[in-house]
């Protein structure tokens, strides 16, 4: 009886070693390191209620002051440069905006109160909106992020509607992937889907926020992969490769895909194939810590920003050497 419950013991050992094998991958990268950190709870010029969203282009930080409802601009130091917007419905206002893309010289805001997405101008510009409230094709209830295909087509993670979207340049609906107002685990289901990133393929990577999972589709809809956790079938948890509400997605220039891994106060990365790579972060208020990394940024020069939520700041981070 001893024998049998020693080799019991031991083949549960072993298979629990080749779990942990199989579904917690070690780090093939040196991590990053904290540079700067920039912000405060507040209404001033850089100071923060709730940042929610960021985004990098011709050399400046764009940042979703979420409950300030509007938008922060920063230089790569992040020194404050200029900002706009204000809380409401109107064109020019914002409610809650949510994970920011620009594409071709325009920013695009995804409005978590207002469902739409509103388009501005670098300068802060108000230029048109795309959708409105509701659960039909081309509306949106509580769109969380938005990506630009290579022909200007939209793609919206539509938060309540527990869909992904894919819209024509005007908001004409072409398409979705998911069953409107109905989570799940399976292929094409999601269970709040948060944000969305498209790489040079043309492949669309979707953020399944509570889902706590990444799935690929190719430019024609075709599923192609997914990750997180055990089988990517909505299982949380604090090790390399999984996540605990990923709640941003953002590529870097070497094509690697950048993922704010919520509730584990951390940012993961993953090549293209969802092979784990690095993460960085750690729970807490202090330097190179989060309370709760809610949005990320990839500059040109492979800097990482990083909208810190509850510590109302944003980060910059540069690879370790």
């Amino acid at each position: 009886m001893l024998k049998i419950l020693g080799s019991i013991g031991i083949a549960v050992v072993v298979l629990a070693a080749a779990g942990w094998i199989a579904f917690v991958p070690s780090a093939m990268e040196p991590g990053y390191e904290s540079v700067k950190a920039r912000g405060e709870k507040g209404s001033g010029p850089g100071q923060f209620n709730d940042p929610t969203g960021i985004t990098v282009a011709d050399g400046e930080v764009f940042v979703a002051d979420s409950r300030n409802g509007r938008i922060q601009v920063f230089d790569l130091d992040l020194d404050f440069k200029r900002m706009f917007g204000k809380p409401g419905d109107k064109p020019g206002e914002l409610g809650r905006p949510m994970n920011l893309t620009v594409h071709d010289g325009e920013l695009y805001v995804p409005e978590y109160f207002n469902d739409r997405i509103q388009v501005f101008g670098l300068d802060g510009t108000p230029k048109r909106i795309v959708g409105s409230s509701g659960s039909g094709p081309g509306q949106f209830s509580a769109p969380g992020g938005v990506a630009v295909g290579q022909n200007g087509e939209l793609y919206v993670a539509d938060f309540y509607g527990q869909r992904v979207q894919e819209l024509k340049p005007d908001g004409a609906f072409v398409r979705q992937w998911g069953t409107t107002g109905r989570t799940g685990h399976d292929v094409g289901s999601f269970y709040y889907p948060t944000d969305v990133a498209v790489d040079h393929k043309g492949n669309i990577y979707m953020a399944d926020g509570y889902g706590n999972r990444i799935q690929v589709f190719d430019a024609h809809g075709n599923f192609l992969r997914k990750w997180g956790g055990p089988l990517a079938r909505g299982i949380y948890g604090p090790f390399n490769g999984w996540f605990t509400t990923v709640t941003s997605i953002a590529f870097g220039p070497e094509g690697h895909l950048f993922a704010a891994d919520f509730y584990n106060n951390r940012v993961q990365k993953f090549t293209p194939d969802g092979t784990f790579l690095t993460s960085f972060g750690g729970k807490g208020a202090g330097s190179g810590q989060f309370d709760h990394a809610i949005a990320v940024a990839v500059a040109d020069d492979g800097t990482v920003f990083v909208a810190d939520f509850l510590n109302n700041r944003i980060e910059k981070w540069r690879p370790k050497r």
